[in-house]
């Protein structure tokens, strides 16, 4: 894995969340992101993954990619990486059902 790019647990991505730290982006479908999804969290599904249209990581912020179960988000990173993407990159260890299994919160219903 690029040093650019580094695995965060759910413990520390929740606290992330919690303290105004992280940008979340949702790399899942559109689907998938109504069934259920972390609040706040940008949908930008891998399947029309368009590293321009990434919302802005200011500041301090940390930008954290997530879908199911980590895999894809590996797949975005590469993306943001090949265009010259420059800050830090994290990844949510175990995706959505790492998130779920530690039954850290989740919202329901459409992308908007």
């Amino acid at each position: 894995m690029n040093q650019q790019v580094k695995m965060v647990d759910v413990t520390t991505a929740l606290n992330w969340i919690n303290s105004g730290m992280a940008v979340v982006v949702d790399v899942r479908e559109r689907h998938e992101f109504a069934a259920q999804h972390i609040r706040g969290a940008f949908l930008l599904p891998l399947s029309e993954f368009d590293p321009a249209k990434m919302p802005e990581v200011e500041g301090d912020k940390k930008l954290l990619l997530h879908c199911r179960s980590g895999q894809r988000c590996g797949v975005a990173a590469a993306r943001l990486l090949a265009t010259g993407y420059k800050g830090e990159i994290n990844r949510l260890a175990g995706g959505m059902l790492a998130w779920m299994a530690a039954g850290a919160p989740v919202d329901c219903g459409a992308a908007v």
